[in-house]
């Protein structure tokens, strides 16, 4: 029975090493895959991170473009704003240039008064705007547009017939037509006398072809010899007679006025138009040196007839400002002209 059984205890023990010589394997087999399943795996992850990776330098190299392409935007659009800055200001100051010549043209311009001829009306450093629509240009639009007509009384400024270059202002005495004539420097028109309160004459002072025009202006040299020759033939009963679209004007300052008595008429269209108003008025800086006592008392009193103040004074170095501030007429700026 031991024998019978020896065998067959012996065969489970020779399994068991078969067994046991075939673990290995199967542990290698698990080894290998489990080897290759972690190379799958970081062969996945490695993919993934590859492919993560090129979105990121994708994405990176489209900011990169969208920024150059912002800032090539930015770059244009700052160019056409800065270059609509230039055509706006370019366009704004050709209008204003346009305007001020319309103005300049057209409408109301800028006078000086450099003479006395005018006083006390207009004062040597007044400075005139002068209304150019008022009396209008001569011609179609004369009789179209509603221009005022020049009055007996008015005030003109006009291209001094003798040079068109320069620029007059005076009163306007005789309209075409009207009959002329001064008697002891009073004005009669047409028989009739003339009250002007604006007329500022000096005492003492006479001269025959001055004071009692049309009187033989022979001995006067300022008579220039084209007006002699037309006064003649328009001299009728010692009385001057104005022709068509012609004005004879004087001076306010009747004894130191360079008028219609020496040069003749004003043409129609030499008429510029009228003074409106005056903007600004200053005395006109002195030169001269006055150190006297006398002077110097005015000056420091505020005479207005006082020239300067005298070079001894211990702020004579302010002179000129002194000059200046104290020659502006305040209370002549922005006065109208009557």
């Amino acid at each position: 029975m031991s024998e019978v059984d020896q065998p067959s205890c012996g065969e489970p023990a020779a399994s068991s090493a078969e067994a046991g010589a075939g673990l290995p394997d199967e542990s290698t087999a698990l080894s290998a895959r489990a080897t290759s399943t972690g190379q799958a795996v970081e062969s996945s992850e490695a993919a993934e991170d590859a492919a993560g990776a090129l979105p990121e330098a994708l994405i990176g190299s489209v900011s990169g473009a969208q920024t150059e392409v912002q800032a090539a935007s930015r770059a244009s659009v700052s160019g056409k704003e800065s270059l609509s800055v230039w055509t706006i200001s370019a366009q704004s100051l050709l209008m204003t240039i346009v305007i001020a010549v319309f103005v300049i043209t057209f409408v109301v311009q800028a006078f000086q008064i450099p003479s006395e001829s005018m006083e006390r009306t207009l004062l040597v450093g007044d400075y005139l705007l002068v209304d150019k629509l008022h009396y209008g240009p001569p011609g179609v639009w004369d009789s179209l547009m509603p221009y005022e007509p020049v009055r007996r009384g008015d005030i003109v400024v006009f291209r001094y017939p003798v040079r068109p270059a320069e620029h007059f202002v005076k009163r306007v005495i005789g309209l075409p037509g009207d009959r002329i004539h001064l008697e002891n420097k009073r004005v009669y028109v047409n028989d009739q006398p003339l009250t002007e309160p604006y007329v500022h004459l000096r005492r003492g002072s006479y001269e025959e072809f001055r004071d009692n025009f049309p009187a033989n202006p022979a001995p006067y040299t300022d008579v220039t010899a084209s007006w002699l020759r037309q006064m003649r033939t328009l001299v009728r009963g010692g009385e001057l007679v104005i022709p068509p679209n012609s004005y004879f004007v004087l001076g306010d300052n009747r004894d130191n006025s360079l008028d219609s008595r020496y040069w003749g008429f004003v043409p129609r269209e030499n008429v510029i138009g009228r003074p409106l108003l005056i903007y600004w008025s200053a005395q006109a800086a002195r030169g001269a040196d006055y150190a006297s006592p006398q002077h110097a008392n005015n000056w420091r009193a505020g005479d207005p007839d006082a020239e300067a103040a005298p070079q001894n004074d211990k702020l004579f170095f302010l002179r000129p400002v002194f000059e200046r501030w104290l020659g502006i007429r305040w209370r002549r700026i922005f006065r109208l002209v009557e």
